[in-house]
């Protein structure tokens, strides 16, 4: 049985005012649990089913503030349509410091303006797939606490460093010499280039693109050539993005 007050304190983490007043999020589902579980985040609060609590007993630390709970209360108290497992609260991490030589040793993702969570959650699991050491967001983002980019991320958010930069600011303040990457009809073609992984690779919204502020900060920029058959107008913000990063890391 899930109390009032937890129950309250859970269903207000669906807004982010409430994820920034309490410095909390939500973790649905078991596998995502699991994965919150086995990370170095800060875990306030799981809600399980008694099926899954004694499926996963080993995973359950010691003190953990642990509540049994009914599917009906977990889908009840949730966002998913239904959730047959687990449910769980998680501190914000502290944000770690972004040195502006980082993208000298390793290939940074910057997104600008990516609203929508589901796509922002697939950019968050494509960066811990290539072992990105993080990704920028701009401001007009997506939460990448927002319940819907936390299920989509398929358990990166708790290995994914993010960091919140206005990128029109940021991106000038990098080493000269920097590569700025970024998507373009008129851009080179990414599969007649040899990249490496370093530098940052600047994506923007599916609808819009990069904004001009951002687009002129670009030091080269990229083109995935359509099929000879092809007839689509453009790709997915995610699908292109994942197109770009196997080229990166394609010589690896």
């Amino acid at each position: 049985m899930v109390s009032k007050a937890l129950g309250k304190y859970v269903q207000s983490l669906h807004q982010k005012k409430y994820r920034q007043r309490h410095g909390a999020f939500l973790v649905e589902g078991g596998k995502s649990v699991l994965e919150l579980l086995s990370s170095d985040l800060e875990t306030e609060h799981v809600l399980v089913t008694a099926e899954f609590a004694s499926t996963h007993h080993k995973h359950l630390p010691d003190g953990l503030p642990l509540a049994i709970a009914t599917e009906y209360e977990l889908t009840q108290l949730g966002t998913l349509a239904t959730n047959t497992t687990a449910l769980a609260v998680a501190r914000l991490p502290a944000e770690k410091p972004l040195p502006p030589t980082l993208p000298e040793a390793g290939l940074l993702l910057a997104l600008d303006e990516v609203r929508d969570p589901g796509n922002l959650g697939t950019l968050l699991r494509l960066a811990d797939w290539y072992g990105l050491p993080g990704v920028v967001l701009s401001p007009g983002c997506a939460d990448p606490y927002s319940p819907k980019t936390v299920a989509a991320t398929m358990g990166a958010f708790a290995r994914v460093q993010v960091w919140e930069r206005d990128l029109a600011e940021w991106l000038p303040t990098l080493p000269v010499g920097m590569g700025i990457f970024g998507a373009d009809l008129e851009g080179d073609n990414v599969h007649h280039l040899k990249l490496r992984p370093a530098g940052v690779l600047v994506m923007g919204s599916e609808s819009h693109g990069l904004t001009p502020s951002v687009e002129a900060c670009l030091t080269r920029r990229l083109h995935i050539p359509r099929g000879a058959k092809g007839g689509a107008e453009s790709l997915n913000v995610a699908i292109s993005a994942a197109i770009l990063l196997d080229n990166f890391f394609r010589n690896q």
